[in-house]
């Protein structure tokens, strides 16, 4: 769709200005003909404004999109629309009310089209597509096409709200380990690098034969203390290759892959991947959208690159004419009770209700995999901890005992 620009005569001889949306010049003109008899001028709104500098432009930090404002957002737009307040008004409102620096700019872009007259779904697709999820655009354009856009909204609160708790569960649960892990970190390199020095000050001192596990132990910290600023370099190399490497379309690709094949961790990422087609499907069905372009979209948001391609691909499969469930089957990634039941929803013609369900298990399936994870992993880590503990405990005590008993 394009934007044109456009100045009428009312009914009253007044000139007035706004904007509206058409393929081409011959639509937009027709939809502007049917509320003004006499039009002075049409124009395509084209972007051809002159740029500043793109690093006078960019935002420190990048643009992010704030998961806890943007779902309140929805959940506001939501109340306000069901009281009957104009869109425009509602725009307003919330963007005056909104904290988060990237969405109250957005509002403000917004508020100014959709006075000129365009959509609220292709104002927000201009303005904020490049961060906001693909499905919000969609389900909002669905809304408006239905005439329903305080319940396209408290489907999208819904749906965000329910995948940001889910994150926040994860995140939560994963906060502990990670933070033993970087103490245990902190902890050797202290150790290394300033305390085992001191003892082999005092060894080097007495002159006496120390024992292998102390050797080792000195001839490590002496490495580390040596070249700490190398390691650090190699480190923030390979990181950056690593990036670089996931940039790339065969690399992004090969990493998926390997995700989906790693132990404990592999079960999450599918089930993950799982969670997200299910819930993404039952709230891109339930505003009303066609299969295929629920799928294009849901293949959009999913996290594992393998799993975003195989499911694009069922889009020109069922275009073909095969049915949802045989697309599914035949991309031999997805789970096989999700396709089956799937297969049911397509059966019975309550497929909302049966994406609602099996999102329902997997969202219950993910939380109990994290959990069942961290369960191992933290005394695993424990473990790790308390091996490099005591070996270095033990090599400088052996050393403390051979000087004893040479003296």
């Amino acid at each position: 769709m394009n934007s044109y620009k456009y100045t009428a005569l009312s009914g009253s001889g007044e000139k007035v200005s706004g904007m509206v949306e058409a393929i081409d010049q011959i639509e937009a003109t027709a939809k502007i003909r049917q509320q003004y008899n006499v039009i002075l001028s049409v124009k395509e709104l084209r972007n051809n404004s002159i740029q500043m500098p793109g690093f006078l432009n960019v935002d420190i930090g990048g643009a992010r999109l704030d998961a806890k404002a943007f779902t309140l957002m929805c959940s506001q737009f939501s109340t306000i629309l069901s009281a009957g307040i104009p869109i425009a008004r509602a725009v307003k409102l919330i963007g005056d009310k909104t904290t988060d620096k990237y969405l109250n700019k957005v509002l403000k872009q917004v508020k100014e089209d959709v006075e000129a007259g365009r959509s609220l779904s292709a104002a927000f697709e201009d303005h904020g597509g490049s961060i906001l999820p693909p499905t919000f655009c969609e389900t909002l354009r669905a809304g408006e096409e239905a005439g329903d856009l305080a319940g396209s909204f408290d489907s999208i609160f819904r749906h965000f709200d329910k995948q940001t708790k889910m994150g926040a569960k994860v995140k939560s649960a994963m906060s502990y380990p990670l933070f033993v892990l970087c103490v245990a970190i902190v902890v050797v390199i202290v150790l290394m690098v300033k305390v085992v020095p001191t003892f082999t000050a005092i060894f080097d001192d007495l002159g006496a034969e120390l024992p292998l596990p102390t050797r080792i132990l000195i001839g490590t910290s002496n490495f580390f203390r040596d070249n700490i600023l190398i390691i650090i370099a190699i480190i923030a190399a390979l990181v950056v290759l690593f990036l670089a490497y996931k940039k790339t379309p065969g690399g992004s690709m090969n990493i998926a892959k390997l995700q989906l094949k790693m132990p404990i961790f592999g079960n999450i990422a599918e089930l993950n991947a799982a969670s997200l087609f299910a819930n993404t499907m039952a709230t891109m069905i339930g505003s009303g959208l066609p299969m295929t372009k629920a799928i294009s979209i849901t293949s959009k948001v999913m996290t594992n690159d393998l799993y975003k391609l195989k499911v694009g691909e069922m889009v020109s499969r069922i275009e073909e004419g095969r049915t949802v469930v045989d697309s599914m089957r035949e991309t031999e990634i997805m789970p096989d009770i999700l396709t089956d039941m799937v297969g049911v929803g397509e059966e019975t013609g309550e497929m909302k209700h049966t994406m609602d369900v099996i999102a329902e298990y997997y969202d219950n399936e993910l939380e109990q995999a994290v959990k069942s994870a961290i369960s191992m992993l933290e005394p695993a880590l424990l473990v790790f901890i308390a091996l490099i503990a005591g070996f270095i405990v033990v090599a400088i005590y052996l050393a403390m005992f051979s000087m004893y008993q040479g003296m």
